[in-house]
């Protein structure tokens, strides 16, 4: 984990920023890519399956509760995903925990009205 933490001041108060970059995977352990990091009421993902496999995703709140689960299996000749029915949670700030076999990666999301 790498954690940044600056600050600068406006209207003098003093505004203090973290940046948390949480377990980045290295670019040949990436199995999938979320397309956007910013969402409204779904998730599309890239996958690149070489054979059949399994994904299982986690949405968890910056808590680390889990908001919500998807689990699919992906077939070979597929190439995206997309996880709907995600407008029912709070607008905020959210980690997609990735699952696929052994592989596992986290992306930071951000979640608008």
């Amino acid at each position: 984990m790498i954690l940044y933490i600056y600050s600068h001041i406006i209207h003098s108060k003093c505004i203090q920023y973290r940046i948390e970059i949480i377990h980045p995977p290295k670019l040949t352990d990436m199995f999938a890519k979320v397309k956007s990091p910013v969402f409204i009421d779904s998730l599309k993902f890239e996958v690149s399956a070489t054979a059949p496999s399994f994904l299982k995703a986690v949405l968890k709140d910056d808590t680390g509760s889990v908001c919500s689960t998807f689990e699919r299996n992906v077939a070979k000749e597929e190439n995206e995903l997309t996880w709907r029915n995600l407008n029912e949670l709070p607008y905020g700030v959210y980690t997609l925990v990735l699952s696929h076999g052994e592989d596992e990666m986290q992306v930071r999301l951000v979640k608008r009205v």
